[in-house]
């Protein structure tokens, strides 16, 4: 390539860049979207997921953090950490957080997610030349439209990492290119390996349309002499690849496997007139569907392609039949499941909706680089209306789209009539070329203008708070009281976001992920603590004996009064992070059928006491009534008799309810709770019902609309005086010192301590013990807490966490590293040899190599 040429390749991928960054900034600042105005952009899994992320990963980095890549310290009372790195964090721009200082980490998120966008508009540019020679400004108008298509600014904008697919889409298929022309495989699998590796979920996604591109690609270029050879050199490449990627995948499905399953997704197929309305920019639907907007100009192409003659039928009806199918994929389940990993997604069903506005901008590309004329420009504009018309009345189409197809619609097909007539005249066609770049950049800019407002207008998309100045007094606080590992510093109940502990910091219960452990959920939702999203989100202790059980010593609570929003308050005696039971308590020796038993159990002492129930009756009452799982509780409206509880307690101690699946409303004397729970969706914790008065006697008033069922011991009663006491013995035989480093915990115990260590931590996969530096053993479960037999006597016992499926991982990639070094050498030293064998020189071995792939004949050569 001549320097010339070469210059104004890299000026094109810079133009589409620039345009795709700036539209998406301007549609930002139109709406005072954060980092532009006051409007927070934290919304949905950007708020409670991401942003808290990143702010660990500073933490890490800095030395702040509780734990390392292997182990999170802060959530869940310790779980797994490096599959949730790789699937949310491992993408390159994640480490623009070391840039800034901790306070301003939504910043680097959205200039991650920017540079995403702008990197996959240039890479984009880049690929269309490789499909048809031709002016990369003119592509950069097309690479921009895909880099702020409709999924960009809306699906993925508040997952950054899901981006980074965007822009890996067209370097796989570059990466597939090379493989048509038998050129830079060891380059090929390193840019597979990273593609995959910066985010596994959409670089699937990616490879598959890649491999689609590629077999459209053969099949314009009709019969090929070794299309054997050329699929089998792209499929190495990207096994290859996938291999160099493979600690990325084997400990993410180990962690996905142990995980706690998601709530069951119905599909529902989305509407043939909602999906085509998605092919209108500035748009946005209610419902569920694919956005595959790739803005005016790409739009006005595709339709103007089936008419333009000078593109050959065979590749018109390669890139028409191509689009048609991937996009009848997304309206059957079985292939909705095949894109998206057979799993169907919580939320959006049409995550990989960014392969189908990839395929129709290179399709834009094939009539773009014809410079089509006044007879397709006519049929495409009449395709435009009757597109518009059939979808007006679809909810996903709003003022905005008209505004679009008036103004940026009508000014396209103008300027792409005044192109073709400009051809060959060199100024004219650089004015025509400006004015669609404005138009390309007023459209796009647009179309992420109408994203955020249209999604502004749905409550469930409100920001949530993560950096402010209630969140900084808040870690502030947590800090300040901060004592780990001797004990922990709970930044809960009191929530700002999902992953409060990630987000300012300590060691609470609070957990919310895709990789939640399913012996995580059910240990603590056992012991009285709550979920969400069916386990997928937990919830940090509200009760005095769970702190007590997992060494809370302080805790933040919501004061909605305060200037803050929160009360820091501090615990009781809490018991050491590790605890010594007796050998005749092994797991399974002694049963706990309730939150209660269980932490008495725990605790081993007798804190709580569960009295037998007594239902209320009286004239016009319904009483609840005792069944096999439980009792009984009539419907009642609050307008209507109430159906009760009667409970006699200990003066003075606390009474609580234990209703995890309970929707309605619980009165007692002077405290009145709403609760929302849903069997296995949502589970309540443990909820205080006040001191029990001088009486000894409580009765429980519920309200619900429904007819629903109680636990057999629904309520007990929690003395704070035996909870003290229960917790210095457990100070006086645990551990004497506890040390807590990266993914290891270990504790010094009185003299010849026997028995079972039991660990405040949930027993997962992937953790092992030594005792006394004897050989490590897989940890054991102690009524679901970590827990190593100590023997007859030991005075140390240590635990380690390593991830499950990373030590294979390794081994893959070790494996497929050495095939790319034996490559790559066998490669150097037979190039000189081929050389001094057929006595030309490189420069002329590459012109008849060119002339050779023209001419359709390929040289024996090395494959890099």
């Amino acid at each position: 390539m001549r320097r010339a040429d070469r210059g104004a390749e890299t000026g094109g991928a810079i133009l589409a860049a620039v345009l795709a960054m700036a539209a998406y900034c301007i549609g930002s600042a139109g709406h005072g979207i954060y980092p532009f105005g006051p409007r927070g952009r934290a919304v949905n899994d950007l708020g409670n997921q991401f942003v808290p992320l990143h702010a660990h990963l500073w933490d890490l980095v800095h030395g702040a953090g509780g734990g390392d890549l292997f182990l999170n310290w802060n959530s869940g009372f310790g779980v797994p950490f490096l599959a949730d790195f790789f699937t949310y964090l491992a993408y390159p721009f994640s480490w623009l957080v070391l840039l800034f200082p901790r306070s301003a980490v939504d910043l680097p998120i959205f200039l991650g997610g920017l540079l995403c966008i702008g990197l996959a508009a240039a890479l984009m540019t880049g690929f269309l030349g490789r499909l048809r020679p031709g002016s990369p400004w003119l592509r950069a108008l097309l690479g921009a439209g895909y880099g702020v298509c409709a999924w960009a600014v809306d699906d993925a904008s508040a997952d950054p990492m899901w981006i980074w697919g965007l822009a890996a889409l067209p370097l796989l298929c570059t990466v597939m290119d090379w493989a048509l022309q038998r050129r830079r495989w060891v380059t090929g699998c390193l840019l597979v390996a990273l593609c995959w590796y910066g985010n596994f979920y959409t670089a699937a996604m990616a490879s598959l349309c890649a491999i689609l591109v590629l077999l459209a690609r053969m099949l314009m270029a009709g019969q090929c002499r070794a299309p054997l050879w050329i699929l089998l050199r792209a499929g190495s490449t990207l096994m290859a690849g996938v291999a160099l990627a493979a600690p990325v995948l084997l400990v993410c499905r180990a962690a996905s496997r142990d995980s706690q399953p998601p709530q069951p997704e119905a599909y529902h197929r989305v509407n043939p007139f909602d999906f085509l309305a998605q092919l209108l920019p500035a748009g946005r639907s209610p419902h569920s569907v694919p956005y595959v907007a790739i803005g005016m100009l790409g739009l006005v192409l595709l339709l103007s392609l089936p008419f333009l003659r000078a593109v050959p039928l065979r590749e018109r009806c390669a890139w028409l039949g191509l689009i048609a199918v991937v996009a009848a994929s997304f309206a059957w389940k079985p292939t909705v499941l095949l894109w998206h990993g057979l799993a169907l997604p919580n939320g959006s069903h049409y995550r990989a909706a960014f392969v189908l506005s990839a395929l129709m901008t290179m399709a834009a590309w094939s009539a773009l680089a014809r410079r089509p004329g006044p007879l397709p420009l006519l049929g495409g504009s009449v395709l435009l209306l009757v597109l518009a018309l059939i979808t007006a009345s679809r909810p996903g189409v709003h003022r905005y789209t008209w505004i679009s197809l008036a103004v940026v619609g009508s000014g396209t097909v103008l300027a792409l009539l005044a192109l073709h007539l400009a051809r060959g005249r060199r100024l004219p066609t650089r004015a025509v070329g400006t004015a669609l770049a404005a138009l390309v950049l007023l459209g796009s800019a647009l179309s992420a203008y109408a994203a955020t407002v249209l999604r502004d207008q749905v409550r469930f998309y409100a920001p949530h708070l993560t950096m402010n100045a209630q969140s900084e007094a808040a870690r502030t606080a947590v800090l300040a009281a901060d004592t780990w590992p001797v004990g922990r510093s709970d930044s809960g109940p009191h929530q700002f976001a999902d992953n409060d502990p990630l987000l300012i910091g300590g060691q609470g219960g609070a957990y919310y992920s895709s990789y939640v452990p399913a012996g995580t959920a059910r240990t603590l939702r056992a012991l009285g603590l709550g979920w969400y999203m069916h386990g997928r989100h937990l919830l940090s202790p509200g009760d005095d004996g769970s702190r007590a059980l997992f060494g809370i010593t302080s805790y933040l609570a919501a004061a909605r009064p305060t200037h803050s929003g929160f009360v820091q308050r501090r615990t009781g005696p809490a018991a050491p992070l590790v605890t010594v039971h007796p050998a005749d308590t092994t797991p399974g020796s002694r049963h706990a059928d309730n939150p209660f038993a269980l932490q008495n159990l725990l605790l081993k002492d007798a804190v709580w006491n569960v009295p037998v129930p007594v239902p209320v009756s009286g004239a016009g009452v319904p009483a609840p009534a005792r069944n096999s799982q439980g009792w009984s509780v009539p419907a009642a409206p609050q307008d209507s008799p109430q159906p009760a509880l009667a409970v006699r307690c200990l003066a003075g101690s606390k009474a609580y309810l234990d209703a995890p699946w309970f929707a309605g409303r619980v009165h007692v004397p002077d405290t009145h709770v709403l609760l929302r729970g849903a069997r296995e969706e949502t589970s309540n914790r443990l909820q205080p019902l006040g001191t029990v008065p001088d009486s000894g006697s409580l009765a429980v008033v519920f309200s619900a609309t429904t007819a629903q069922t109680l636990p057999p011991a629904p309520v007990g009663c929690l003395s704070p005086s035996a909870l003290a006491h229960a917790a210095s013995r457990l100070r006086t035989t645990g551990a004497v010192t506890v040390t807590a480093g990266g993914h290891t915990m270990s504790a010094r115990l009185p003299r010849a301590s026997s028995g079972t260590a039991v660990f405040a931590i949930t027993a997962v996969p992937g953790w092992s013990c030594s005792v006394d530096g004897a050989a490590a053993l897989p940890g054991s479960s102690y009524h679901g807490l970590l827990a190593a037999p100590l023997g007859s006597g030991a005075t140390r016992v240590s635990c380690s966490y390593w991830p499950p499926g990373l030590t294979p991982g390794l081994a893959v990639t070790a494996a497929a590293l050495l095939i790319l070094i034996v490559v790559s050498t066998a490669c150097r030293l037979q190039r000189p040899t081929a050389g001094a064998a057929t006595g030309t020189d490189a420069p002329r071995t590459r012109r008849r190599s060119t002339a050779d792939r023209q001419s359709g004949h390929t040289l024996r050569r090395c494959p890099l």
